[in-house]
């Protein structure tokens, strides 16, 4: 990806290599909660001849995140993920132990949804390969690409599958270590929301998406009570259900401008979206107006 500066005329920014993967892990472990909105529990976490290099936390999924970083090319991404989830899954206590060590909180094994569980690689640069290793529809493992450039700027991008349809289930029954994994966790697709909606309500939900999308092209991350649009952190949630939509508006109370007065202040109830602020709807008359109060949610995420 090529950088340039705007001056008069476009003044190119070279890259400026890592020289380590520590540097990179330092850079990374130091901006975890901005980068990738998860909470930092320990570095160079070794277990069983495994060392991980970094152990965080994700609240939102109340999962773990193994996260590896690489400079060099010549590793399986499917092996070693794998591996490392299935380090994760036959070992919980001691994950749930350094949990708690380390952030001096109390977190039980029921507290933990290791279905979500997942591992994220970064690295300067992937092979087509390791690209197309990754073009599976659940696969719990993802592809991070990190530049570094010399007007101390950085940038982090993660590669996207190329319209993925196949399951990992397809080589799981060759690989023990992936199958016993696959069994225990749960990637969770749009599909797989939309499949006991009406035809209306898949509908209107591709109307929003299409809608949402137009305002800053964020990205779509199904989870597993129900998709986000995220711009860096969540902006809005939606749950598509059999007669209706739901969406949470990732703002907090007293900060939302509802003329309307559309939403449902949800800030001390239940709920399983972020932000304070719910809309149910069964038709697309207040699109317009909701597109405005996302707007409000991507500015106040982005500060």
């Amino acid at each position: 990806m090529a950088l340039y500066k705007i001056e008069k005329k476009l003044e190119y920014i070279k890259e400026k290599p890592f020289r380590l993967e520590k540097e990179i892990q330092e850079l990374t472990e130091n901006n975890l909660k901005t980068i990738f909105g998860l909470e930092f529990v320990k570095s160079e976490f070794a277990l069983n001849n495994f060392r991980i290099d970094t152990l965080a936390f994700d609240k939102e999924a109340n999962a773990f995140v193994i996260i590896e970083y690489k400079r060099d090319k010549n590793f399986s991404v499917i092996d070693q993920g794998y591996a490392y989830l299935s380090l994760m899954l036959n070992n919980k206590a001691d994950f749930i132990l350094e949990f708690n060590e380390n952030l001096d909180k109390t977190l039980k094994r029921t507290d933990v949804d290791w279905s979500q569980s997942r591992v994220l690689f970064v690295s300067p640069a992937f092979t087509n390969y390791q690209r197309e290793a990754i073009n599976f529809k659940d696969l719990p493992i993802e592809l991070w690409e990190v530049k570094r450039f010399e007007n101390t700027t950085v940038s982090y991008e993660q590669i996207q599958k190329a319209g993925a349809q196949e399951s990992i289930k397809i080589i799981s029954k060759a690989d023990k270590t992936i199958d016993n994994v696959a069994k225990e966790i749960k990637v969770y697709s749009e599909q797989e929301h939309l499949k006991n909606v009406s035809e209306e309500i898949k509908e209107l939900y591709e109307k929003f998406k299409s809608a949402i999308q137009n305002l800053d092209n964020l990205e779509i991350k199904p989870k597993k009570k129900y998709i986000a649009f995220v711009a860096g952190r969540n902006v809005i949630d939606i749950l598509p259900q059999k007669k209706a939509l739901k969406m949470w508006i990732n703002i907090s109370k007293g900060e939302l401008d509802d003329t309307k007065g559309i939403t449902r202040d949800v800030s001390t109830t239940g709920h399983w979206g972020n932000g304070d602020f719910e809309i149910q709807i069964k038709d697309d008359e207040n699109l317009e107006y909701i597109l405005s109060l996302v707007k409000q949610s991507i500015k106040k995420n982005k500060k």
